[in-house]
């Protein structure tokens, strides 16, 4: 099969859609703009499936690229015959295909190849003959190999290293090899014992032991991060007879022989000291690589979760960043994101400057008009809470606060972008902004942070670098292109997430902007340097423009569809006028009613684009977050001492992992769901019920104050869900 027909097979997506889609990865476009612009080439395929497509394509492409490398290399040596390239063709992964080449991969000297120099290959294939009896005998064929200037001096050491011989040619076998690896992987054991006498997290792995097939995702990365940290042992346990009966049925003759022992004890050797350790290996990379997948896929949806969480809009916010010994920073960020003031207090341990903080903290509230404190969660979180939960109490402002992750604040600040906006503030100060700004519009703060220090996966650290980021990055321009960006008030990060547009021409786009003045329209994004026509189809769509004359500017409709979208209008009585004021009631029935396929084909469109525009023209400068639910703000605090059996409170999911959820019920510690109290139905993954951000009912089911921990159910005392499931 084809490349093509493999991904249509495998992605159940027809031939001709897989081509054409092919087709516009390879012209150049990027995800977001085949995902929103191209839904005719592609039936619709979202950001999701055309990334899956796009890793599926890359991935076959280079086992194609394998497949030629390894022929060039086997006939450069003269050895290639149509038998081996019909295998090489047929193999499925790049493990299968150099386990063929593996026989003419120049080696390093091996107790094989030393037997060979000392001409013992003869003996070798005398010796898998088996046959039922040697004339001359076979002790005496094999003194015929005796060459004391080659190094054999007995009938034993060439018997030995024909053996050796023999053990290799099996380990090479690529057959052999696929086939114990089908079987380890089906009834092999992962054992894990204690590598140093010594507590540690990894205490439940210190005398382990679970099957291959079996054993979770979340226990492999467990089990391979105590294996790096040294307190663990690991290996994959075999009971020899399953190998060594499917060789013995392949290599050894079922014939009695006088080679029987030989090759007997050959395969014994090939199997013990070749094959088992290198498939040992193959099969934890195999088995780590599916759990570092299915990692980085839930911090991806994790990732996507929480960066389109809906903005707190047309609010003040004091950001507050808690601390001991240096105090807390406090700073205040208008509606817009641009910082009011900032001013250090010092409510916590050693100073415990109560009072004083207190008339600071007041005194921004009533000169600014805060309507919401931001409160970091980390170091301090707990009693800078406790204090303005208290303060809140003593002043006549309605006044609210959260708790807002700090995860990644400290990167932000410390980086050369954050220098860049706020030359003047330290580090601290840079990060009570970044506190206020991540409540006001969390995908615009955390873009310009490392995905990977946001905190919302497991084990990141232990991933493939360039997989991970590549995941990562591909989630944040899915979430930036779907959201839009305001092309006058867009920082160069966010910028820089864009379809069609990279860190350089989001630089060349602010100062352009700085020097010019604000973008009157979209197309004045041709000016910018390093923007040609290719960057502005990709980019266009997904800039906007409020102030715009032009109303489609602030639209998700394409420059490309503009002439379309004013013949709709035309066509059913409305002008531009009628968008801007939101009097387009009645353009969806009316479409409808003449019919949706007769519209788009007078308009030369496809269906979804016709209907994509329609939603546009309905509510331009629309924000697709808005329809998420808006985080819980909060005037009291609760103690983890508060907390009683059977409490059924109200929280917002902060993370997902492949055993349960946490979640954050105002306590300051976040309670775990077990998957096990998800539903009152059987639940493969916690992702299938929630995700991060959703606001949930949980029921307290266990407390341990020492421990601080707090076990939580999604179902009631009678065992039914508190919650309207997904």
């Amino acid at each position: 099969m084809t490349i093509n027909e493999i991904l249509a097979k495998e992605l159940n997506i027809s031939l001709a859609r897989v081509e054409k889609t092919v087709a516009l990865i390879d012209e150049g476009n990027t995800i977001p703009f085949i995902a929103r612009y191209r839904k005719e080439v592609t039936g619709s395929l979202d950001d999701t499936q055309l990334r899956t497509l796009d890793d599926r394509l890359n991935y076959l492409r280079s086992i194609e690229k394998r497949r030629e490398e390894v022929k060039s290399l086997i006939e450069a040596q003269g050895k290639l015959t149509d038998e081996l390239v019909s295998a090489i063709d047929a193999a499925q992964t790049l493990t299968e295909i150099d386990d063929i080449y593996r026989p003419y991969r120049p080696k390093r000297k091996t107790r094989a190849s030393v037997a060979r120099e000392k001409g013992l290959e003869g003996l070798a294939k005398l010796l898998l003959e088996q046959k039922p009896s040697y004339t001359p005998s076979l002790d005496e064929q094999a003194a015929g190999f005796i060459d004391a200037d080659k190094g054999v001096a007995t009938i034993e050491e060439a018997f030995a290293g024909a053996r050796d011989i023999i053990a290799e040619d099996i380990s090479d076998n690529a057959e052999f090899r696929k086939q114990l690896r089908a079987i380890t992987y089906s009834n092999g054991i992962i054992v894990t014992k204690a590598a140093k006498d010594e507590d540690s997290v990894y205490q439940m792995y210190y005398d382990y032991s679970e099957p291959v097939k079996k054993i979770p995702d979340h226990r492999i990365l467990a089990i391979n991060r105590g294996e790096k940290e040294e307190f663990l042992k690991v290996s994959v346990e075999l009971p020899e007879e399953f190998a060594l009966n499917y060789l013995f049925a392949h290599v050894v003759s079922v014939n009695k022989s006088p080679a029987q022992n030989h090759v007997s004890a050959a395969v014994i050797d090939g199997y013990e000291r070749l094959i088992q350790p290198s498939v040992e290996r193959e099969i934890r990379n195999d088995i780590f690589d599916r759990a570092g997948e299915g990692a980085i896929k839930l911090f991806s949806d994790n990732l996507s979760h929480l960066l389109m969480q809906p903005p707190i809009k047309g609010k003040t916010v004091l950001g507050y960043d808690p601390g001991y010994r240096t105090g807390c920073k406090l700073a205040v960020v208008d509606r817009t994101g641009k910082v009011l003031d900032t001013a250090v207090i010092y409510p916590t341990k050693p100073q415990e400057r109560i009072e004083e903080s207190g008339r600071v903290v007041k005194s921004l509230i009533r000169k600014y008009g805060v309507n919401v404190i931001a409160i970091g969660n980390g170091t301090a979180s707990k009693e800078s809470e406790i204090f303005i939960a208290n303060l809140l109490k003593s002043i006549p402002e309605d006044v609210k606060y959260i708790m807002v992750s700090e995860a990644g604040a400290s990167v932000y600040s410390a980086s050369k972008l954050g220098a860049e906006e706020f030359p003047d503030f330290d580090v601290t100060q840079r990060s009570a902004v970044s506190i206020a700004r991540r409540l006001q519009d969390p995908l615009a703060e955390l873009v310009k942070i490392d995905p990977k220090s946001i905190g919302v996966g497991q084990y990141q650290h232990d991933m493939k670098p360039a997989r991970l980021d590549s995941a990562l990055t591909g989630v944040v321009e899915d979430c930036v292109n779907s959201v839009g960006v305001d092309l006058n008030t867009a920082s160069h990060a966010l910028l820089s997430y864009i379809s069609g547009i990279n860190a350089t021409t989001a630089k060349n786009i602010v100062k352009y902007r700085e020097e010019n003045g604000e973008f009157a329209k979209r197309s004045q994004l041709l000016k910018v340097p390093k923007i040609g026509a290719k960057a502005y189809e990709q980019c266009a769509g997904f800039l906007r423009l409020p102030d715009s004359k032009e109303i489609l500017d602030n639209t998700g409709v394409h420059p490309e569809s503009y002439g379309a979208a004013r013949a709709l209008l035309s066509e059913f009585g409305y002008t531009e006028e009628d968008v801007r004021d939101g009097k387009l009631g009645e353009l969806r029935s009316k479409v409808i009613h003449k019919g949706t396929k007769a519209v788009a084909e007078l308009l030369g469109l496809g269906e979804p684009t016709l209907l994509d525009i329609i939603g546009e023209l309905e509510k331009p400068g629309r924000d697709v977050r808005d329809s998420f639910a808006a985080p819980i703000l909060r005037d009291d605090i609760m103690d983890l001492s508060d907390l009683e059996v059977d409490m059924v409170l109200t929280g917002t999911v902060r993370n997902v992992i492949d055993f349960g959820a946490f979640v954050d019920i105002a306590v300051h510690q976040d309670g775990l769901v077990h998957v096990s109290e998800m539903s009152d139905k059987f639940v493969k993954h916690p992702s299938q019920v929630v995700s991060v951000g959703d606001i949930i009912q949980v029921r307290v089911i266990s407390v341990d104050v020492k421990k601080k921990r707090i076990g939580l159910s999604m179902k009631g005392k009678d065992g039914k869900p508190l919650n309207k499931l997904k």
